[in-house]
């Protein structure tokens, strides 16, 4: 699938354009023009063109009538028959970016520190707002100016999934922003940028991301508490996870809320760079034993990740809660594109499905109006709504018990668009898994310290992305003031 940055930034703006056209930058054809009338149905298709390999996009055209079926993909089929939600692990401007992968069945969005630092640096598309909102001659710190750019991406593109969010009840549909990672081990200062976060996006469908840091599980509790959704992210083992499912819990239970139906949370396991370390430390062992087991130990923890999941929300206290209203902490596949070109591409997705099976419905794209009947205005365009079409329209969240989540950035999402496979995976060999993982610890694998190492390796990138991308705001801050005398 193309990456975003392969979409021109100004392919999808020309929408609003009075001529339609084909742009011809676009790996395969968007067609682009005026906005289209809001009582006509919108079609949309993805197709493949084989000089762009296996890239996916959009193709946008009116037809008489309700609705016509929209174009499958893999994605689609992950949601629907496996009750799994392919989510896009990257954020830039245009997000307009993104609507050719809603279309193709991305159904929200992740961000951290990096993807901004690779977004505002590289990209001239944030010189606008500088000079528009002043933060050029205002005087306003650096850091003040990244928080202003990042809320309005932020805010843009939880309006393009506001309608998912909607049709599943607050199962899907989400944006997520990570609190600052200078404050990672910082309990307290990490409560109060979460509170702030979430008060100035101001968006029912924001995730506010805490790092599961130990200092940082604790306010997991308390934002939960405070009736904040929550993306718990950089979980990279097993005991750390079990602290971040209490954490949501205590968070539950002590929130004094009487309906929990609309207090969510993710927990973020990640996945590949687990084999990435567990590998090289194999490969220093060097027996045919420790050899063999290269590749297998990300996969084998993720599958009993699931497995506690299981086991953590079901019993008394959990069905307590369910009793509130209260939606279970969705398990969301973290890190999934593969770092060793050796491994299948789809090695972190593939094997990490599950579960529920779902009626089968016929998913219908309309082009109406948002229930406050102007669509997404500041973008020149209409809703797009998705509908399940039977003998009468029904809710997905209906549909499909929603479990677990698969992050996925371009690399993993292009692959297993193209090639993946859909079936459910997770639970079919945890005693595979429980081998694999008790196999490693005899070998002197510590999964404690592999852990560890890996939070401090992720937290550390976060900080070393963020601070970069001050220093890149103030140099560009410098540089437009100087042409603005």
């Amino acid at each position: 699938m193309a990456t975003i940055s392969k979409f021109s930034n100004s392919a999808l703006a020309s929408f609003a354009a009075p001529t339609p056209r084909v742009d011809p930058k676009l790996p395969v054809g968007f067609r682009v023009g005026p906005v289209l009338s809001r009582s006509a149905p919108l079609r949309l298709s993805v197709r493949r063109d084989r000089a762009a390999r296996s890239a996916s996009a959009v193709k946008c055209s009116t037809q008489d009538g309700n609705g016509v079926p929209l174009k499958r993909t893999t994605l689609h089929d992950l949601y629907e028959l496996q009750g799994q939600s392919p989510w896009y692990d990257n954020l830039c401007r245009p997000v307009t970016d993104l609507l050719p992968l809603i279309a193709s069945g991305v159904r929200g969005v992740t961000s951290n520190p990096t993807i901004f630092q690779k977004a505002i640096s590289s990209s001239n598309a944030y010189d606008e707002q500088f000079r528009d909102w002043d933060l050029v001659t205002s005087g306003k710190d650096t850091e003040s100016a990244y928080w202003e750019l990042v809320v309005k991406d932020i805010q843009d593109a939880c309006k393009l999934f506001e309608h998912i969010y909607d049709e599943t009840d607050g199962g899907d549909g989400y944006v997520s922003v990570e609190v600052s990672p200078k404050l990672a081990n910082d309990t307290n200062g990490t409560v109060e940028a979460a509170k702030w976060l979430h008060k100035v996006v101001d968006r029912p469908n924001v995730y506010i991301k805490i790092p599961a840091t130990a200092e940082c599980v604790p306010s997991v509790q308390q934002v939960i508490s405070l009736g904040i959704s929550v993306n718990v992210t950089l979980i990279f083992s097993l005991p750390r996870y079990e602290a971040v499912i209490d954490a949501y819990l205590d968070g539950l239970e002590s929130s004094g809320l009487s309906d929990l139906s609309k207090l969510t949370s993710v927990a973020s396991f990640f996945v590949s760079r687990v084999d990435s370390l567990v590998d090289k430390l194999l490969e220093k062992i060097g027996t045919p034993e420790a050899l063999n087991l290269r590749g297998k130990a990300a996969v084998a923890q993720a599958t009993l990740a699931y497995k506690l999941y299981q086991k953590k929300f079901s019993g008394p206290r959990w069905e307590a809660l369910v009793k509130k209203g209260a939606k279970k902490q969705r398990l969301l596949w973290a890190s999934t594109s593969v770092k060793n070109p050796a491994y299948p591409d789809t090695l972190y997705v593939d094997p990490l499905i599950g579960p529920d099976t779902v009626k089968p419905c016929e998913l219908v794209l309309t082009q109406a109006k948002h229930r406050h009947g102007h669509g997404y205005p500041e973008f020149g365009l209409g809703l797009w709504e998705i509908h399940a079409q039977q003998s009468h329209v029904l809710s997905l969240a209906q549909l499909t018990p929603l479990h677990t989540v698969s992050t996925m950035p371009d690399q993993a999402l292009q692959a297993f668009i193209d090639h993946g496979v859909v079936s459910r995976t997770i639970d079919s060999n945890i005693s595979e898994a429980e081998g694999v993982y008790n196999a490693l610890e005899k070998l002197g694998i510590d999964w404690n310290e592999v852990g560890d190492q890996l939070e401090a390796e992720g937290v550390d990138s976060f900080k070393k992305s963020f601070d970069s991308l001050l220093v890149s705001l103030k140099q560009k801050g410098d540089a437009l003031k100087a042409v603005s005398l």
